[in-house]
């Protein structure tokens, strides 16, 4: 089972690459504009009753206005990446459960693991979101990237062999407190990209025409971007909250105190204070809402460092990474 998780690992790369490339595919020719409908022609023909030779001017039926070939395209594209990225989250799915089946475990027990499952949640999220917006589907360009990116470098930097779970990890706790931590993560994983998006969007339609501004001119509009960067962090904060108040629970039953500003438990405090302050920004009227997403984005960061720099960084109570 653990081969077989490895190699649906590596086939999901390959689907959300080829789903990313379908989607590029869709991103180039996106812009093509629909050709502009036929005048009426008039055209002569016979009278039939006018007598020989005899004619009248009848109009021809207008040309109806028809989608430019590059746009027929580009939709197609993007309908094969987005079934392609549901065959990549299924083949994900696969190496999830595969995983956690050789472990005889939650496969949660170490950062390779976390990656994994965490990335999943985000695909997932996104073709929930894309079922119920199918007009944001160019996002999942950048979706699909991230999806490679973070796959690939868990499979070359992270992968460790399967092993039991470590006895302090041995906790019906365990699976509360980590299931929430993960969730929660994937869901500012996706959030993260209509962030950046909504930033790159909204500077082109304030007419800002140099790098990265170019990419976005073919995204859609920067208010539908910034009210889905908003609505999956009001999602996942209160999630994020409730894992954290089980870690020091169970950190209370474990160790005989529930705070200790371990590492890992600093920078999840800190990644708490700045999506607070996120959601607080974007409820106050006064607040720009480019600042409050920058906030959102920091909030990100401080995820990042909190999975991958205090893994690789810091020790302490926390250091289960496995690498």
């Amino acid at each position: 089972m653990s081969a077989l998780s490895d190699q649906l690992v590596t086939f999901a790369i390959l689907a959300y690459l080829v789903a990313m490339i379908s989607h590029a595919v869709e991103y180039a020719l996106g812009n093509a504009r629909k050709v502009p409908a036929a005048a009426p022609a008039r055209e002569l023909v016979g009278a039939g009753a006018g007598g020989p030779g005899g004619t009248v001017e009848e109009p021809a039926t207008p040309a109806a206005s028809r989608p430019h070939r590059s746009t027929a395209r580009a939709a197609l594209a993007g309908q094969i990446a987005a079934w392609i990225t549901v065959l990549a989250a299924a083949l994900h799915l696969g190496a999830v459960v595969t995983r956690g089946i050789a472990a005889e475990r939650m496969p949660w027990g170490n950062m390779y693991e976390f990656v994994l499952t965490v990335t999943w949640i985000g695909a997932a999220a996104w073709l929930a979101v894309l079922w119920k917006q199918p007009s944001l589907r160019r996002l999942g360009l950048f979706l699909t990237l991230v999806m490679v990116l973070l796959l690939a470098f868990a499979e070359l930097k992270l992968y460790v062999q399967v092993v039991p779970l470590m006895p302090a990890l041995q906790s019906y706790w365990f699976i509360i407190h980590v299931s929430t931590i993960i969730f929660a993560s994937g869901i500012f994983l996706l959030g993260v990209v209509p962030a950046v998006a909504y930033l790159m969007r909204s500077g082109w339609e304030q007419g800002k025409r140099s790098f990265p501004y170019t990419l976005a001119r073919r995204l859609p509009a920067a208010a539908g971007l910034e009210r889905l960067t908003f609505t999956l962090h009001a999602f996942a904060f209160p999630i994020f909250t409730f894992a954290v108040i089980a870690g020091a629970i169970w950190a209370e039953a474990a160790w005989g105190r529930a705070w200790g500003w371990d590492p890992k438990e600093t920078w999840a405090f800190i990644s708490w204070v700045v999506y607070a302050g996120y959601l607080h920004a974007r409820a106050t009227p006064s607040v720009k809402r480019n600042v409050a997403t920058w906030i959102a984005v920091v909030g990100f960061l401080t995820m990042l460092m909190n999975l991958f720099g205090v893994n690789f960084f810091f020790t302490g109570l926390h250091s289960y990474a496995g690498v």
